[in-house]
């Protein structure tokens, strides 16, 4: 369904990424960010479900290219570690939001893992973006503290996580409230990643009630 496209960041400079349109004018935006695997087909379908649910989406391509297999979760590492989180965030999703921006549309920001923690610093340092949906991840506290997240926002968590874990999902919820955003955590019978159909540890139940519940928010946050 979706295209890849090229489009400027804020410096400048050149990226790319896949993107899905609803094929109706004026249709509000949602910035996919990858797992730590990079812009494969799974986030790609992603693209496509927003779009047929009435939605532009746009996943940009923070590793500039590079796929890493499933089974290869060394690499998948190597590639998380050498990216910087703050340049991407600041100009690749900027840069992404930006292009979604141009019809004066609002625009959400999601994304899964490695993606759920750029969400959350998108959530914090993007002044464009309108809502954001956080799948099991969170960035260091250092670098987006709750009290800096800027929009309404949603999280999906997963109870069996030795990432993004119980503990820190139930800190930064506390951190939310008492800073008195607007926000609400879920949290699952399941293990991490479990929205990705293509892995063993999918839960069909609990990906399919989360993407309700998350249509449901962009539905009360982007939509006239």
């Amino acid at each position: 369904m979706g295209t890849r496209i090229g489009f400027a960041r804020p410096d400048g400079k050149t990226a790319e990424g896949y993107l899905a349109n609803a094929g109706r004018g004026n249709a509000a935006g949602v910035i996919v960010i990858q797992e730590w695997w990079g812009l494969q087909d799974q986030i790609k379908g992603i693209c496509d479900r927003l779009a047929l649910a009435g939605y532009d989406a746009l996943a940009p391509d923070l590793y500039a290219g590079t796929v890493v297999p499933y089974h290869d979760t060394d690499a998948a590492g190597r590639e998380m570690n050498s990216l910087n989180f703050l340049e991407a965030t600041d100009q690749l999703v900027r840069g992404a939001v930006q292009v979604l921006k141009r019809t004066g549309t609002k625009v959400g920001l999601t994304g899964f893992c490695l993606g759920g923690a750029v969400t959350i610093l998108g959530a914090c340092r993007i002044g464009e973006i309108d809502a954001a949906v956080c799948f099991y991840g969170i960035p260091p506290e250092a670098v987006a503290p709750a009290r800096d997240v800027r929009v309404p926002l949603q999280g999906h968590f997963a109870n069996s996580d030795d990432w993004c874990t119980p503990a820190a999902v139930d800190k930064f919820e506390a951190d939310l409230k008492a800073a008195g955003k607007t926000a609400e955590l879920f949290r699952y019978q399941a293990a991490h990643a479990f929205v990705n159909e293509q892995r063993d540890v999918y839960d069909r139940a609990a990906a399919e009630l989360a993407w309700e519940r998350m249509l449901a928010f962009w539905a009360q946050h982007l939509r006239p």
